[in-house]
């Protein structure tokens, strides 16, 4: 299975390309939503791999691809600005989801 990048800027491309990642760089909500379904129907595609600001931008298109497919996996990563998540994001994440605080 292969892993496939769709990312909102050509450096993030350019990174994942020199660690073997093909990928595709869209910036609006048809193209991604598109990118999305071309990757989709590819079934030697076994990761797709979003840069987070379409996580944030688009949640409506990556909510409905998650519910309604089972493969391929999807998975949010941090662009080369780095991530859009606050640095205690894991301990507040463990916290909600156990109850305890760390």
């Amino acid at each position: 299975m292969k892993m496939y990048l769709i990312s909102d800027n050509i450096d993030t491309l350019t990174g994942m390309r020199l660690a073997g990642v093909e990928g595709v760089v869209v910036h609006e909500h048809d193209e991604l939503k598109e990118a999305l379904e071309r990757t989709i129907a590819d079934k030697e595609i076994g990761i797709i791999l979003l840069t987070e600001k379409f996580g944030r931008e688009f949640p409506e298109i990556i909510d409905d691809v998650k519910l309604h497919h089972k493969t391929p996996l999807i998975i949010e990563i941090p662009d080369r600005h780095g991530t859009g998540r606050r640095p205690d994001f894991i301990t507040s994440y463990v916290n909600e989801a156990i109850g305890l605080k760390l």
